[in-house]
């Protein structure tokens, strides 16, 4: 059965790029994106790749911890590596788990015959530190990644899992929120001091809580 929000992911042991990993030991305390490709040596994924390096210091300081799998084998893994550190100018500083017999792939829901032929489709989950599955993308294999949709809607569930509120079409960090509805507009206007602006009775908005 395909994974479903909410679903704690499955635990597994695979090797990578830095070694063998143990998912939920080495997820720890932290949330996870783990994103999926193909195969190694290729191109739109060299460019994925190498932008999730330059954007680690950005995971870094939300506690997300990134992996990314390829059903190639390790030795594959460092050759690509060493062309993605070349081509993008920047140094590949998380693991790539080596999914050769295709475990985590099949765990996952990665294998979409219809797309790709039997390979991994390019798909992110996003993880919390509960290991509960927050959010899922899949992607064809033409279209590279938006990674700045990944962190704004990383930003968006630290917050709303620690205030009431959501967050609207297009938000980013630091715009208006959305009061949600299981809040009175008067518990609100307490709740939230910086102000409650009642647009219907169902659609109220406040600053950004923690900003």
């Amino acid at each position: 059965m395909a994974l479903q929000l909410g679903d704690v992911v499955p635990d597994f042991t695979q090797e990578s790029s830095q070694g063998p990993i143990s998912f939920h030991e080495w997820a720890g305390d932290s949330w996870v994106v783990l994103f999926s490709h193909p195969a190694d040596y290729t191109p739109v994924c060299t460019t994925e790749l190498g932008t999730v390096a330059k954007l680690k210091p950005e995971f870094d300081k939300r506690n997300v911890k990134v992996i990314a799998l390829s059903v190639d084998d390790v030795e594959s893994h460092q050759g690509w590596i060493c062309d993605i550190n070349e081509t993008q100018n920047t140094s590949v500083n998380y693991p790539i788990l080596a999914d050769g017999d295709k475990k985590v792939s099949d765990l996952y829901g990665m294998i979409h015959p219809n797309a790709l032929n039997n390979l991994t489709v390019r798909s992110v989950f996003i993880i919390d530190p509960a290991k509960k599955l927050r959010l899922t993308l899949t992607y064809p294999a033409s279209t590279g990644r938006n990674f700045a949709e990944i962190l704004r809607v990383i930003d968006s569930l630290q917050l709303t899992d620690y205030h009431q509120v959501a967050t609207p079409a297009n938000w980013q960090d630091g715009d208006k929120c959305v009061v949600v509805p299981s809040i009175s507009t008067e518990e609100a206007k307490v709740k939230f001091p910086k102000g409650v602006e009642e647009i219907k009775p169902y659609l109220r908005m406040t600053p950004q809580p923690n900003k």
